[in-house]
C-alpha cells in the first residue's frame, strides 16, 4: 500500500523507537548465543571450532575461494556441510568477488559479511572489496591462510607477512598461533568489525588449521573470550540531545543530509523532518533510508544530484547530517552560512566536512528518537512546500532528458528511467562506478520498501555484479535490476554471469535483470578528462572493445535482448520484466550523452571547452548532445517557471 506523506501537519503520538526499522534490514543489535559445551568440540580441530564460533555470531553464509594455504579449514568447511552442520560456502570465480559480495552482504542485511581465502595470492585478491567495506564502514570479517608456523618470514612459497599487508585496510587482524588462542581471535574480529565499522582479517597458518582445539584455560596469556555482539545503540548525553534539539528548533530553512549511516532510521527521520519542516537530501548510498515518493525528498546532491538539493544547500540556515559522510565539500553550505549538526557512530568523521556547531556521537535511531520529544512543530512550512515544488520541476526535467534521441545510439538515461518505472514492490537495484551511478542517481527512485547500493567512497568498477548477487542469496525471493557500464562488465562482471548460472536453481524468484549500457567507452573517465582538467579523450586509453553481451548471456542458457533503437526500449524493459529468469539488455547507447550536474559550473563550462579545442576526437557529438540536453533542462525550467507543464 502507498503510503502518503502530508505537508500538512497531523498531530501524532512518537514512539521513541518504533519496532520497525527499515524493511528487510537486520539492525546490528546483540543477540544471545546459547555456547555450545566446550567438550563438543574437545576432539576437534581449530578449523572445526572456528566454523563453529562464526555460527555462534550469526553468519550463515560465507563467500569463499579454496586453495592449499587454507586446505585444512576448506576441508572443515566441506566436512561441516556434509554433515549438515555448517554455513552455506558461495564460490564466486575470483577472490575479488568474495570481498566484495561480503561487504555487499553487510550492507544489505546489515549482518557481518564473512569472505575466505587462500594465502598470498588469494588473500591479496581481497583486498579490493575489503577496501570496499573500510570506505562505506561496513562489518566484515575475512579469514584467510597462510603457510605453516615455520615457514614464517622465510621466503618460502606463497608464504608473506599478511598482517602487515592488511594493516592498513583492517580494524584488526591478527594470526592465530596456537589454539588456545582461536576464541579471542575470533571474537574479537567480529566485535571489533561491528564496533568499528570495517573488516576485520584472522589469518590461520595451515599446520594450525590442523591442530586439536583445546579449551582456554584461566591462566596467564590465555584470554577466554565471548561470542556476544555488542550494543552499538548509542545514545549521547541528555545535554548533547537538547542543544541538538534547540538548534533544530531555532532554524527557519532546515535541511536533513542522509546517508547509509541512518539505515533502520526511516520513520524517525521522517518524523523530525515533519516537525522541523525540513526539506531531505540524500547521499547516493542513503536513498534507500528516504522513500522516493516523499514529496520534500529531493534525492541526492553534487554532480549526481538534483537542483533542488542545491538548491536546499545553498539557500539553508540548519544543516543536519545523519550518518553520511559526504565527501564533497563544494557542495556543502559556504562557511557560516548555516548552523550545522552531525550524528553518527563514527566518531573520526564527525565534524570533518563542514563546521558543525555540535557533534553527536551516536546511533542515528536511538539519537533521533531522544531528540524528537524535544522538537517543536513548526507552523510555517514555506520552506519545505518550495522544496516539494521544485521538485516536482526537477522529475519533470528528468523525464525530458530521458526523451532525448541521439544519432550515435540509445540514450542510456531513458534505458533506466523505463527501468525504473517497472520496478516491482521490495525490488534491490545495484549501481556501478562510473556513469551508470549518474543515471542511478538521476532516474532511479527507491519506495519504500525498496533497496540499493553501490560502491560508494572507493567507487571500484565492477562492483555492481557481486553486489546484486550477493543481494539475490541475501533476498532470493526478491526482483534483481544490475546496472553496468561495458567497462566494468568486461572486468569481472561478465564471469560472474558463470557464477548466476551456477546459483540460480536455489533462488525462489530467478528474476535478475542485467542492464550493460553498451557505449564502446569508459565514459565516466572520458568525461573527467573533459570536465576536470580540460584534456580531450584519449582512444587508446578509452575506447572499450565492443562483444555481444547478449549473446554471452545467450550462450549461458539466459535470455537476451539487444536494443539498439530508442523505439526499441520499452518492449526490451518489459520483456525483461515478464521473464521469470535472468535477462541481459545490451543497450547499445551514445557515449556522449553528458552526465550533466544540476548546476553548470564555470569551471565545468571551461575545461569541456579547453578540451573540445585541444582536438578531442569526438568533439562534434559531444557539442550536439551536449547542447540537447542543456536545451532540454532549459525548456522545463522555463515551463515549470510559467506553470505550462513543468511545475507543480
Amino acid at each position: 500500500m502507498l503510503r502518503i506523506y502530508p505537508l500538512a501537519r497531523a498531530e501524532t503520538t512518537v514512539n521513541p523507537l518504533p519496532a520497525r526499522a527499515h524493511p528487510g534490514y537486520v539492525s546490528r543489535v546483540p543477540v544471545m548465543h546459547r555456547q555450545p559445551p566446550f567438550e563438543r568440540l574437545f576432539m576437534a580441530t581449530v578449523s572445526d571450532f572456528v566454523i563453529q564460533r562464526i555460527k555462534e555470531w550469526g553468519v550463515t553464509r560465507v563467500f569463499g575461494y579454496p586453495g592449499d594455504g587454507a586446505g585444512e579449514f576448506d576441508g572443515a568447511l566441506g566436512k561441516a556441510e556434509r554433515d549438515g552442520t555448517g554455513v552455506q560456502y558461495i564460490r564466486p570465480t575470483h577472490e575479488e568477488i568474495c570481498g566484495l559480495m561480503a561487504t555487499a552482504h553487510a550492507k544489505f542485511t546489515g549482518e557481518v559479511g564473512v569472505c575466505i581465502a587462500t594465502s598470498s595470492p588469494g588473500a591479496f585478491h581481497l583486498l579490493n572489496g575489503l577496501y570496499d567495506a573500510q570506505m562505506d564502514n561496513q562489518p566484515v570479517v575475512a579469514i584467510v591462510g597462510q603457510q605453516g608456523l615455520n615457514a614464517l618470514g622465510t621466503f618460502t612459497m606463497q608464504e608473506s607477512n599478511l598482517e602487515r599487508v592488511f594493516a592498513d585496510v583492517a580494524v584488526y587482524v591478527q594470526t592465530i598461533v596456537s589454539p588456545e588462542q582461536a576464541q579471542a581471535v575470533v571474537d574479537t574480529a567480529f566485535r571489533t568489525a561491528l564496533v568499528r565499522l570495517g573488516p576485520a582479517v584472522i589469518v590461520i597458518p595451515h599446520d594450525v588449521q590442523g591442530m586439536k582445539m583445546v579449551e582456554p584455560a584461566p591462566e596467564n596469556w590465555v584470554s577466554r573470550s565471548s561470542a556476544i555482539a555488542p550494543s552499538t545503540a548509542v545514545v549521547p548525553p541528555e545535554a548533547e540531545i537538547l542543544a541538538a534539539a534547540r538548534l533544530i528548533n531555532e532554524g527557519k530553512k532546515v535541511t536533513f543530509l542522509v546517508g547509509h549511516g541512518a539505515t533502520g532510521a526511516t520513520d524517525e527521520v521522517l518524523e523530525a523532518a515533519r516537525l522541523a519542516g525540513a526539506g531531505i537530501i540524500t547521499a547516493l548510498r542513503g536513498k534507500q533510508v528516504v522513500p522516493s515518493d516523499v514529496p520534500f525528498h529531493t534525492q541526492q546532491l553534487g554532480l549526481l544530484g538534483s537542483l533542488p538539493s542545491l538548491h536546499q544547500i545553498t539557500d539553508c540556515d540548519t544543516l543536519v547530517l545523519l550518518g553520511t559522510n559526504y565527501p564533497y565539500g563544494q557542495f556543502l553550505p559556504k562557511t557560516g552560512q548555516a548552523r550545522a549538526v552531525q550524528i553518527d557512530l563514527k566518531p573520526e568523521q564527525l565534524g570533518l566536512r563542514y563546521p558543525t556547531e555540535l557533534n553527536l556521537w551516536g546511533d542515528v535511531r536511538a539519537t533521533l528518537a531522544a531528540i524528537i520529544p524535544h522538537l517543536e512543530a513548526k507552523p510555517d512550512l514555506s520552506w519545505q512546500q518550495k522544496v516539494a515544488t521544485e521538485m516536482v520541476e526537477w522529475e519533470n526535467e528528468m523525464a525530458a532528458q530521458a526523451e532525448l534521441t541521439y544519432d550515435d545510439g540509445v540514450n542510456p538515461r531513458r534505458v533506466i528511467h523505463e527501468v525504473n518505472k517497472r520496478l516491482p514492490a521490495r525490488a534491490i537495484v545495484t549501481a556501478d562506478a562510473g556513469t551508470t551511478a549518474d543515471w542511478y542517481g538521476h532516474h532511479i527512485r527507491l519506495r519504500d520498501g525498496m533497496l540499493g547500493d553501490l560502491s560508494g567512497r572507493l567507487a571500484t568498477m565492477m562492483a555492481s555484479m557481486p553486489y546484486a548477487i550477493a543481494a539475490k542469496f541475501a533476498y532470493p525471493e526478491r526482483t534483481v535490476v544490475c546496472t553496468i557500464g561495458d567497462g566494468a562488465f568486461q572486468m569481472l562482471g561478465m564471469n560472474e554471469l558463470i557464477t548466476i548460472k551456477k546459483y540460480l536453481s536455489s533462488w525462489s524468484n530467478p528474476q535478475l535483470i542485467i542492464v550493460v549500457i553498451h557505449n564502446n567507452d569508459l565514459g565516466q573517465v572520458s568525461w573527467e578528462m573533459r570536465t576536470e582538467d580540460g584534456n580531450p579523450v584519449w582512444r587508446t586509453a578509452q575506447d572499450v572493445e565492443s562483444v555481444d553481451y547478449a549473446g554471452w548471456a545467450e550462450l549461458l542458457g539466459f535470455t537476451g535482448i539487444r536494443v539498439r533503437d530508442d523505439s526499441e526500449v520499452e518492449a526490451a524493459v518489459d520483456a525483461a520484466f515478464s521473464t521469470q529468469g535472468v535477462t541481459l539488455i545490451d543497450a547499445y547507447c551514445s557515449r556522449n550523452v553528458p552526465p550533466l550536474p544540476p548546476h553548470i559550473t564555470f569551471e565545468f563550462a571551461k575545461n569541456t571547452a579547453k578540451a573540445l579545442l585541444k582536438g578531442d576526437p569526438l568533439a562534434l557529438g559531444v557539442v550536439r548532445d551536449s547542447a540537447e540536453a542543456l536545451v532540454s533542462e532549459g525548456v522545463e525550467r522555463v515551463k515549470g517557471k510559467l506553470g505550462l507543464g513543468g511545475g507543480a
